[in-house]
C-alpha cells in the first residue's frame, strides 16, 4: 500500500518521531524566566508583527520592527522573505535585547516553500495521507532553512461550498478525510521538534471558517453546535492529538461571538475540553476587526475581549502593543492573565530550543536542499496522483504512441498558473510547464503549443490559430480553468462556471472532430456539464506546483495510472451549492428512481445528483467489488466493528484503487447523514489481481452530538457500504448492542 511515496521518504527523509506537547519542564523554564520580565515585555512576546515596516501608535509616532524588538516589546515576526534579515532580526533579538529572548519567526508556508506541490486540495484528492505528509516534511526542512521556525498550516477547515476560494487551502467537504490528511501535515512538519529541519504547526482556522455564508471571505458563520461538532470539529482535533502546539483563531463569528473573542471556543472547548497546552495566534488583524463586528468600541476594548478569551498573540493589529499594559495598570485585566498568556509563549520556545541554540535553523549550507533532486521527485509524485480522470470516452488517454499533440489554451504555458495561490517563496522560473512537460516526454517536434486566448479574454485571430494547429495534430490537449489568482484567500467567486471565452475555444475545436482531452487547472469544484459533453477526456490537474509539465506527461502518457479521487462533490449548477455527500435524508426524501413526486426534498429542474460525486474518479484500468462480509455482525458499545471486501482489478493495467468504507446509523436519537466516510486505503494491484482489504470501526468512527449533548455511540443498527466512491452499492449490516 502507499508503496511510491512511503519508500522514496523512507529513504530520502528519514521521518523523525513524532513531536511531543509542551512539556512541564518548559513551563518551569518559562515561569523562571518571567520572574526577570517586566509587565512591558511580557506584553511584547504576545505581539507579532510584519518582518519589514514601522508601527503606528495612538499618538502617530512611527515605531520600526526594529526598534519593538530590540526593546522587547515584539516576540514573534513573520513573512520576512531573505536569510540575512531572519538572521539580523534574530540576533538584535538575543544580542540586543535586554533579556536576549528569543524571536519566533514564522511565514505562510502553505503547499511548499520553495518545491511547490500541488494545492492542498488536490492533496487531498491523492487520498494519501503519506502526500500530505511529505509535502509538509519538505516545505519544512526548505523553510527552515531561511530561519523560518513557524508555519501557518494547516488548514482544517471542511468546507461544502466551492465558491468559497479557500477550498483550494483546505481537504475538502469530509471531516474524516480532512483529519486524516489533518494529522498527517502536523506530523510532516513538526516531528520531532529538537531537529532543526522541524518547524511548528499551525491549526486554522478555529473554529468552523469553511462555512462561511453565501461562500463569501471573512463572512458571518451560523450552525448549530451538533453540525459544528458532527461536521466541522474533527480535523481541527486531529491535528491537535497529533501534537500541533499552535492554533490560530478564524475571521468569523460563531454564535453571534467573532472567533478572537469567543471564550467557549478558546477557553473552554480548545483548552480545557481538547486539552491544549500550547499557544493561539489571531489571523491578520482580527482583534482590531472586533470593532466592525461590532462587539468591541476601540482598540483597547477589543484587546481586552481577545485578552479574556485566552488569545495568546496578536498579528499585526497593535492592539495588545499599545493597549494590553495599560489595561492592566487601569485594573480592567489582572497581570495574571497576561502572565499565563505570556508563558503559554515562552513555554513553547523552550519546547522548540530557541533558548538553547536561537541560530539552530540559520545555517547557509541548508539553503542547498531547495529543490533538492528528492523533493522535486516527491512533488512529482504527489502531482500526479494528485490529479483525477473526470472522463475518458473511447479510452482517448492514455496518447497512442507517436501522437502528434496540440496543445491549446491559456494554461498550455504559464508558469504562475501552474503553483497557485499562497506561494510567497516560489520561483516561478523553477516551474515545469504543460508545455515543458510534454515536449521533454513526447519531443518538440511531436507538440505544437498555441495560447489560443487567454483566461477572460479572445480574438478571433487566436482561435483560428488553435484549430489551425488542432488541424495539424492526431489529438488536442486543451488547458482551460482559472488562474492563481482566483482561487485562495479573498477569490470568492459567485459564479464557478468556466469563463466564457475558454468554453467558446472549446467549442470551436470541437468542430475540428479530432480527439479533445481538457486539462483543467483549478483549486476549486467547477460547473462542468457542458465541458464533460464536449471533451472526450477530462483531467484535472488542479494546480499541480512546480513539477506540472512532468507529473502530466506521466499521467497522458501512460506511465502513471491516474488514482486521484474527488474530495468535493463537483455540483451540475452552482444552485445546488451546498452539496456533499453526507447530506441528511430529510423527512421526504426524493425519489431514487421511477417518477419523481412532486412534494419531496428535490429541484424541478436539475437532479439533485452531482455532476461528479465524493470519491470518483477513473483510471487507465477497472476495479470490481465483492464479497463484503461484516467479521462483527454483533458488538457491544465500545467494541470495534471490522469489514472485509475484496476488490480485483479488473483491467488491463496495473493501478492504485481508492478502496472507500461508508456507514449509516440506521435509527438514532437525533439524525444523522445517509452515509459517512469512515475508512479508506489506497492499494496498488497488478492487471487481474484481487485482494481483500480489511477495516476497523473504531467506537469513536461510530460516535456523534447525541441528543443529551454529549459525544458518544449509541446501540441500534448501521448499514456499511464498500467501493469506488460515495455512491458504491455492495453493502452488508451489523448492530450495537448496550
Amino acid at each position: 500500500m502507499r508503496t511510491t511515496l512511503l519508500t522514496v521518504f523512507a529513504a530520502l527523509l528519514l521521518l523523525p518521531a513524532m513531536a511531543q506537547p509542551v512539556t512541564p519542564q518548559d513551563r518551569r523554564r518559562a515561569a523562571e524566566l518571567m520572574r526577570r520580565m517586566t509587565l512591558d515585555e511580557k506584553v511584547g512576546q504576545l505581539v507579532q508583527q510584519r518582518g519589514k515596516g514601522a508601527v503606528t501608535g495612538p499618538d502617530k509616532t512611527q515605531l520600526s520592527v526594529e526598534q519593538l524588538v530590540r526593546e522587547g516589546r515584539c516576540g514573534s515576526v513573520f513573512n520576512i522573505y531573505s536569510f540575512e534579515e531572519t538572521e539580523r532580526l534574530q540576533k538584535i533579538a538575543v544580542e540586543e535585547s535586554r533579556l536576549g529572548i528569543p524571536l519566533l519567526i514564522g511565514a505562510d508556508v502553505i503547499h511548499g516553500f520553495r518545491t511547490i506541490f500541488p494545492v492542498n486540495l488536490a492533496v487531498a484528492a491523492s487520498w494519501d495521507p503519506s502526500a500530505a505528509e511529505s509535502l509538509a516534511r519538505v516545505a519544512a526542512r526548505e523553510a527552515s532553512a531561511m530561519g523560518i521556525q513557524w508555519t501557518f498550516s494547516p488548514m482544517c477547515d471542511v468546507s461544502r461550498d466551492p465558491r468559497w476560494g479557500r477550498v483550494s487551502e483546505g481537504a475538502g467537504e469530509d471531516p474524516y478525510l480532512g483529519s486524516r490528511v489533518a494529522e498527517a501535515m502536523v506530523r510532516g512538519y513538526q516531528g520531532d521538534l529538537s531537529d532543526p529541519s522541524s518547524i511548528l504547526a499551525c491549526v486554522k482556522h478555529f473554529a468552523a471558517y469553511g462555512a462561511p455564508q453565501a461562500g463569501r471571505e471573512y463572512h458571518t458563520v451560523d450552525m448549530s453546535e451538533r453540525v459544528f461538532r458532527d461536521s466541522y470539529l474533527p480535523p481541527y482535533r486531529a491535528a491537535l492529538d497529533a501534537g500541533a502546539v499552535t492554533v490560530m483563531t478564524s475571521f468569523n463569528d460563531l454564535d453571534g461571538v467573532p472567533a478572537t473573542a469567543n471564550r467557549w471556543l478558546l477557553r473552554d472547548l480548545l483548552r480545557d475540553e481538547l486539552g491544549f497546552g500550547g499557544f493561539v495566534v489571531t489571523d491578520y488583524g482580527t482583534i482590531g476587526e472586533l470593532k466592525a463586528h461590532g462587539v468591541a468600541a476601540d482598540d483597547a476594548q477589543a484587546a481586552e475581549l481577545a485578552l479574556r478569551a485566552g488569545v495568546n498573540m496578536d498579528m499585526m493589529s497593535a492592539a495588545y502593543l499599545f493597549h494590553a499594559a495599560e489595561l492592566v495598570r487601569q485594573g480592567r485585566i489582572a497581570e495574571s492573565l497576561i502572565d499565563s498568556l505570556c508563558c503559554e509563549v515562552l513555554a513553547v520556545k523552550f519546547r522548540l530550543g530557541l533558548f538553547d541554540d536561537p541560530f539552530r535553523y540559520q545555517v547557509k549550507e541548508r539553503e542547498e536542499c531547495y529543490y533538492a533532486p528528492e523533493h522535486l521527485d516527491a512533488a512529482r509524485r504527489v502531482a500526479r496522483s494528485s490529479m483525477v480522470l473526470l472522463e475518458n470516452r473511447g479510452d482517448v488517454l492514455p496518447l497512442k504512441k507517436g501522437s502528434r499533440i496540440a496543445l491549446v489554451g491559456p494554461f498550455a504555458d504559464s508558469r504562475w498558473d501552474m503553483i497557485g495561490s499562497w506561494v510567497h517563496f516560489a520561483e516561478a522560473d523553477r516551474t515545469s510547464t504543460f508545455r515543458e512537460g510534454l515536449c521533454r516526454r513526447f519531443g518538440d517536434d511531436r507538440v505544437i503549443c498555441v495560447r489560443g486566448c487567454d483566461p477572460h479574454k479572445g480574438t478571433e485571430e487566436g482561435f483560428a490559430e488553435a484549430v489551425a494547429a488542432a488541424a495539424k495534430s492526431d489529438v488536442v490537449l486543451v488547458a482551460l480553468g482559472l488562474t492563481a489568482g482566483e482561487s485562495g484567500e479573498a477569490a470568492s467567486l459567485a459564479s464557478i462556471a468556466l469563463p466564457e471565452v475558454q468554453r467558446q475555444l472549446l467549442e470551436c475545436l470541437k468542430q475540428t472532430g479530432k480527439p479533445i482531452v481538457v486539462l483543467l487547472v483549478t483549486g476549486r469544484p467547477m460547473e462542468l456539464a457542458r465541458e464533460a459533453e464536449l471533451a472526450d477526456a477530462l483531467l484535472l490537474t488542479w494546480y499541480p506546483g512546480t513539477m506540472a509539465g512532468e507529473a502530466l506527461a506521466d499521467v497522458v502518457s501512460g506511465d502513471y495510472n491516474p488514482s486521484g479521487r474527488l474530495p468535493m462533490t463537483f455540483p451540475r449548477t452552482v444552485g445546488q451549492v451546498p452539496i456533499h455527500y453526507d447530506m441528511k435524508n430529510t423527512g421526504r426524501p426524493a425519489a431514487v428512481s421511477g417518477q419523481p413526486q412532486k412534494y419531496t426534498s428535490r429541484y424541478i429542474d436539475v437532479p439533485n445528483s452531482p455532476q461528479y460525486c465524493f470519491g470518483y474518479g477513473l483510471g487507465y484500468t477497472t476495479f470490481g467489488y465483492s464479497d463484503l462480509r461484516v467479521l462483527t455482525p454483533a458488538a457491544k458499545l465500545g467494541d470495534e466493528v471490522r469489514v472485509a471486501v475484496r476488490v480485483t482489478n479488473t483491467g488491463g493495467r496495473d493501478g492504485e484503487e481508492v478502496v472507500q468504507l461508508y456507514v449509516r446509523d440506521l435509527i438514532a436519537s437525533v439524525t444523522r447523514p445517509v452515509r459517512e466516510l469512515k475508512g479508506f486505503e489506497k492499494v496498488m494491484l497488478r492487471a487481474g489481481e484481487s485482494r481483500e482489504v480489511t477495516f476497523t470501526l473504531t467506537p469513536d468512527d461510530l460516535s456523534f452530538w447525541r441528543l443529551d449533548n454529549k459525544w458518544g455511540q449509541e446501540p441500534g443498527d448501521y448499514h456499511v457500504w464498500a467501493g469506488h466512491d460515495s455512491d458504491c452499492t455492495l453493502g452488508g449490516s451489523f448492530r450495537i448492542t448496550e
